[in-house]
Order: C-alpha cells, then structure tokens, then sequence
C-alpha cells in the first residue's frame, strides 16, 4: 500500500530504531479471499509505516485458516478435528504489536473477530518469566471498516479485551473508515475512479497516529524490559489460593 505524502516524510525523517520489533495484523473480514478485503487495505497502511521503519510484519488473514472457537490452547484436545490456533499462536505470542483488524457488521465486530478474542483469552493463563500474564510488555490496537456506524463501538470492545489480557494500549490505539450510511462502497472502492477512502485525512491521520503511536509504546517496552512484576505477580496468588488462572472455567 503506497502511503501519501505526510506519511512517507515522517517514516523519511523518523530516527527511532524499530527493527528488533515484530507485529502481527489479524485481518478477521469475512471475506475467504484475502485479495478482496476491504479491511486489508486499511490494514496495509498501519502494515507499510511498519515495515518502512524496520518493524517485521506478519498479515495474517483468519479466514484462510480454520481457527476453532473455544476457551482453550489447543482445541483437537477438546473434540475438534482440526485448530491452526496453535501454529497461529507462536506467531502471535512473539510479536511486540498487534492489531486487529475487522469489518463492521450490525453494528459490531465480525463473527472471527470474537473468535480471535475468545482464542487470545483461552491463553491468558500462561505466564512470562516475571509472572505475569502473558501479553504483558505487548501492545495493541485496532483496525475497524465497513459502510454503517459502529467504528468507536467496535474499537472499544477490541482494545478493552486486549487491554483485560494485558496488552497495553497506547493513546489513538484505533483508526477506521465507513462511507454514507446504508449501502454504499466500502474502502478502496471505485467511485468516480478514485478508490474510497484513500484521500479521507481522518482516516489517514488516525491510521498514522495509531501505527506510530503502537511503535513507541512497543519501543518503550522493550528498553524498560516490560512492567515491573512488583504488585502483578499471579505467583504470588497461588499459595492457598482456590482460584485457577490456569482453568478456563475459572476465567468465564
């Protein structure tokens, strides 16, 4: 995705390393064909400032996996057949950055969205070498597109779920773009023979803030070896402790 004129002088000009970081973007359109997401293509220009500036991007597109909804690591442990969460995972678990991108649909977040959310959650009782939970030191944000109302809907629900896991959020952790109310073309559409969207400067500039933003926090983070474990520590819990953060059943 080629950026415009603002955002290829601050990637120019930027003197801040990133290139040790690595960001997942998880695409959960709907659609089968990663070429004909609408929600790709916003995505893109998060992905593109990224790697401008030395960030390792993985795009992963969940609908071209079979991601099994449930509450658990692995769920062939749990009658499925088939779960490509755990190879998803190792991606997911190594990236400093993520953000998660969905349509909009009746006014909230698609259907693999919140399987991607409940998959995340079946993970958080795993700890990092602190004891803490496992998303500690990562951060996040979300991507949202559609052509009905609900950007700040969906982008709320997202960032509140990644933040309970414990990714931090950083300011302007979302960006998205919706055209008229009622049908209508949908991002990088053709109208008039100018893709949709495109030359939207809030849609442009909230893309740039939140890319930007995601990377300094991520590069923070880094430097300062995550948040110190005084206070979050779950070790510390365990000891007569009836609560299992390890038992899914115990989180719902």
């Amino acid at each position: 995705m080629a950026l415009n004129e603002i955002q290829s002088k601050q990637c120019d000009d930027n003197t801040t390393d990133f290139s040790d970081l690595k960001a997942v973007i998880f695409n959960t359109s709907l659609k089968r064909e990663e070429e004909k997401s609408h929600t790709r293509l916003l995505l893109s220009v998060a992905g593109e400032i990224m790697s401008r500036n030395g960030v390792e991007v993985d795009h992963i597109h969940a609908a071209s996996h079979q991601i099994a909804y449930g509450v658990y690591p692995d769920m062939t442990e749990h009658g499925w057949d088939r779960d490509d969460w755990p190879t998803l995972w190792e991606k997911v678990s190594a990236a400093d950055i993520l953000i998660i991108g969905t349509p909009i649909w009746l006014g909230e977040e698609s259907s693999l969205c919140r399987v991607l959310i409940e998959r995340l959650y079946g993970m958080s009782g795993m700890l990092n070498d602190k004891g803490q939970s496992i998303f500690y030191g990562k951060t996040g944000g979300a991507v949202i597109t559609g052509n009905e109302d609900g950007i700040k809907h969906c982008a709320m629900t997202i960032l509140y779920a990644l933040g309970h896991l414990g990714y931090m959020i950083p300011p302007q952790a979302d960006c998205g773009w919706i055209g008229e109310a009622g049908p209508g073309p949908s991002y990088g559409d053709d109208v008039e023979g100018e893709p949709a969207g495109f030359d939207n400067d809030f849609t442009q500039r909230n893309a740039t803030i939140m890319t930007w933003n995601l990377m300094h926090t991520a590069r923070m983070l880094k430097d300062a070896g995550g948040l110190p474990n005084h206070g979050n520590d779950r070790n510390a819990w365990k000891a007569g402790c009836r609560f299992d953060y390890e038992n899914p059943e115990h989180r719902q």
